[in-house]
């Protein structure tokens, strides 16, 4: 007797909005690269980062309203791939890397392979047990939106101060390859925790206003110095995560820790 085919599911509805989102993060993306080829800097910039800033809120929609997804999992890895792999890089190489031949597309290359290959090692241990960096509120590496950024600032310099020193290949070939391996790195960097609450303090709204006003009266100093405090950061990060290593070795469990038999 022949066993009766299951009828193959589509996507249930309430995963189309936060898809939806992902699927614009991707536009935004290969609409940089076509800003790019322009020669439409500031534009192709902004396109990143809108990529970025729907990247960061597609996941809370899909938490939001239950629509969390494999197909969706699937589509952010491939949008992220584009948006701040390929993007990036593309910018990167018509903008000042090309003129370094093959070895500036090589670079090009590099960055857009790492993150590639960082989105291939995030899927492979989504469903890990032991994962020592997560448990303790860290990332591994740097991620892939702030990698973009981070990139990118030659790029913002240069629009800043017109500084044509900024635009040489000796300046971005080495700066691309430093960011793209600290995406595939190792090293502990600060998670982000944002969560919203039905009362946000006066302190957090005034603080995003006046990141906001920055950003639009002033992008480019305002983009640097985000990403050179985010550079910053990293040492102080990784001697956070190794302080935590010790009491976990030492068998003391860190301030604000849950127990382990604990609800998450």
């Amino acid at each position: 007797m022949r066993r009766r085919m299951r009828p193959v599911r589509g996507i249930p509805l309430r995963a189309i909005a936060p898809n939806a989102i992902t699927a614009l993060a991707l536009c935004s993306g290969l609409t940089a690269i076509r800003f790019a080829i322009d020669g439409k800097w500031e534009l192709a910039v902004l396109m990143v980062l809108i990529a970025g800033m729907l990247d960061g809120i597609d996941g809370k929609v899909a938490r939001m309203v239950r629509g969390e997804s494999r197909f969706g999992a699937e589509l952010d890895s491939l949008s992220d791939a584009i948006s701040f792999g390929v993007a990036p890089a593309m910018i990167l190489y018509l903008w000042s890397l090309q003129t370094l031949g093959r070895f500036g597309w090589m670079i090009a290359l590099v960055h857009a392979l790492f993150c590639a290959l960082r989105l291939a090692r995030f899927n492979a241990q989504i469903d890990a047990e032991e994962q020592p960096h997560k448990s303790a509120g860290f990332l591994t590496g740097v991620p892939a939106p702030a990698a973009a950024v981070l990139a990118l600032l030659p790029l913002y310099l240069w629009l800043f101060t017109d500084e044509p020193h900024l635009r040489l290949p000796v300046v971005v070939a080495p700066w691309t390859a430093f960011v793209a391996v600290l995406m595939i790195s190792s090293v502990a960097t600060f998670a982000p925790h944002v969560r919203l609450k039905q009362r946000v303090r006066f302190e957090a709204i005034a603080v995003l206003v006046v990141l906001v006003a920055a950003l639009v009266a002033a992008p480019w100093p305002t983009l640097s110095l985000i990403a050179v405090l985010y550079i910053v950061s990293i040492p102080f990060s990784m001697r956070n995560y190794r302080r935590i290593r010790l009491l976990r070795a030492a068998g003391t469990p860190r301030p604000g820790a849950s127990e382990p038999n604990s609800a998450p």
